[in-house]
């Protein structure tokens, strides 16, 4: 029996709704973006801006007080522009000063990669040009020191800060040996790390080379004392207790200590670090046999000595900020204002506008340029506008801090500030975030205005950064001979009326970086 299917036709038909929808414009993106970004971000931004931009322009050119160069390179005749923008004819007898010679220009030094060869298998690289050296030097009986290049490597060293690869090969340069003692030497300081340890065991060095050089540990063994004899003291050593005893001989060569203190401590940095370490005076002073004067002596010397003695070449300098709102008294009152060094002066190029404006009709795509500079311009003013207003509404809340330091800071949230100034918190959180503020206890990140609260025996609550600030002061004061454990420290803060808990204090302490009762001991 057969089925009837009756299929149904829907009939198309135009429906209306409505609906909301959120889209971020163009404008609106670059100013949250901008908003985030660090002071040193910000013009990094803008001199890219700059650069794509033949419409934007700034008035505070760091450049402003420079000799500007002719497209030759030229001095004579050229003009230097003052902070007014007014033009100096520089004469060719001043800017004779300024002409750079030939002799002043040094050669880069090649960069060694720090990547192992295997010499047994034949790679080559550095190692097949020091095995050609051998036999361009064997000949001659030549110590290899290129006096040539002195002033040059002089020169170069003085252009950046020498890392401890290129300090170790300068030393090597200058040192008499012969060509395989001077090869086996510049291998094992490719080993070398940054603190100035050799990674590298003298067995497994030795397995390196090929056969027929018969290179074994006791030549291996010759290159790596010379190669700790170079400064600073203690390079090339294998672990801590090498590297302590290399500069232990170094200062009794040299005089500076006398040799029963420098034994003493030679044992203890030998055998006896762990107990050192632990601040485990008793057992010390016993396997030692000294007295507390004795030991102290002892402990002072081996605290000077350095363990990573190569960590102060090529080391990254420290890194600066600038500080985007200065906090000063005005009239009893403390005023957030913005650092004028930090802010750029930003305008549009009134010959590209004007021209703009008269041709209407063919202007290319300069238009939509002339819109992203205005934008621009907006949004950084808007940016430093809403900095300013935070800051100021920290300051009122954070004023006692201002007088009395990090013990008067008072619990703050983001919202608290997010619903005084209008702003969502996400906003706020975006502003204090790399942002800066100059204070007279110091410079510091909007972010550290903020801090959870902790209640008070008097019903109050209390900061947890003016509860940190209180376990570094007591911990400043503490008798080093019987330092204050976490619990005792608990104590002197409840006396005080704040209620915090011994594993409170203990991560407070640890977050500050102080290290724990048995560690801060001393005689």
């Amino acid at each position: 029996m057969g089925h009837v299917v009756i299929l149904g036709i829907m009939k198309p038909s135009l429906q209306l709704r409505m609906s909301q929808q959120l889209t971020l414009t163009p404008q609106l993106q670059q100013s949250i973006r901008l908003l985030q970004l660090s002071t040193l971000e910000l013009q990094t931004e803008i001199e890219q801006a700059l650069s794509d931009n033949p419409l934007l322009e700034r008035l505070d050119d760091v450049l402003d007080n420079a000799v500007r160069l002719a497209p030759n390179g030229a001095m004579d005749g050229d003009t230097a522009w003052d902070a007014g923008g007014s033009a100096q004819e520089v004469s060719g007898e001043a800017g004779a000063d300024f002409a750079p010679g030939a002799e002043d220009f040094g050669q880069e030094g090649s960069s060694d990669s720090g990547d192992r060869v295997d010499y047994a298998n034949g790679d080559e690289g550095v190692f097949g040009e020091r095995l050609n050296d051998w036999a361009s030097e064997a000949g001659s009986g030549s110590s290899a020191i290129n006096d040539d290049s002195e002033d040059d490597r002089g020169f170069v060293q003085a252009q950046h800060s020498a890392s401890l690869r290129e300090h170790l090969s300068a030393q090597l340069q200058t040192t008499r040996c012969t060509p395989q003692d001077r090869a086996l030497v510049s291998v094992l300081i490719d080993e070398v790390n940054a603190d100035g340890y050799l990674e590298l065991e003298l067995e497994e060095a030795a397995t390196l080379f090929p056969a027929q050089l018969e290179i074994g540990v006791d030549e291996l063994q010759v290159a790596l004392r010379m190669l700790q004899s170079f400064e600073p003291a203690g390079v090339g050593a294998r672990s801590v207790a090498e590297c302590l005893a290399l500069q232990l001989k170094e200062r009794l060569r040299n005089g500076e200590v006398n040799a029963e203190l420098a034994e003493q401590a030679m044992q203890v940095t030998q055998h006896h670090l762990d107990l050192l370490a632990a601040r485990d005076f008793v057992r010390l002073k016993r396997i030692l046999q000294v007295d507390d004067d004795q030991l102290k002596a002892i402990q002072a010397l081996i605290r000077s000595l350095d363990p990573r003695p190569g960590a102060a070449y090529g080391a990254e300098g420290a890194a600066f900020v600038m500080p985007d709102v200065v906090v000063r008294k005005v009239r009893n009152s403390w005023i957030a204002m913005l650092n004028n060094d930090a802010v750029p002066r930003l305008r549009v190029n009134e010959m590209y506008a004007g021209l703009l404006k008269r041709n209407r009709g063919n202007t290319g795509g300069m238009a939509g340029q002339l819109q992203e500079a205005r934008w621009l311009i907006k949004n950084v003013a808007q940016r430093f506008d809403t900095i300013l207003r935070v800051s100021q509404a920290i300051v009122d809340r954070q004023r006692e801090f201002f007088t009395h330091g990090a013990v008067a800071m008072r619990p703050l949230v983001l919202r608290e500030i997010a619903e005084t100034v209008s702003l969502h918190e996400s906003t706020v959180s975006r502003v204090t975030t790399q942002k800066y503020m100059l204070t007279p206890f110091g410079t510091f990140e909007l972010k550290y205005f903020f801090g959870s609260h902790l209640t008070t025996d008097a019903g109050g609550s209390a900061s947890s950064t003016a509860i940190r600030e209180l376990i570094r002061q007591f911990i400043e004061a503490e008798d080093s001979a019987d330092p204050l454990s976490d619990s005792r420290i608990a104590d002197l803060l409840g006396a005080q009326g704040v209620q915090v808990a011994r594993r409170t204090v203990a991560k407070y302490r640890e977050a500050m970086q102080i290290p724990p009762v048995g560690q801060r001991k001393t005689l």
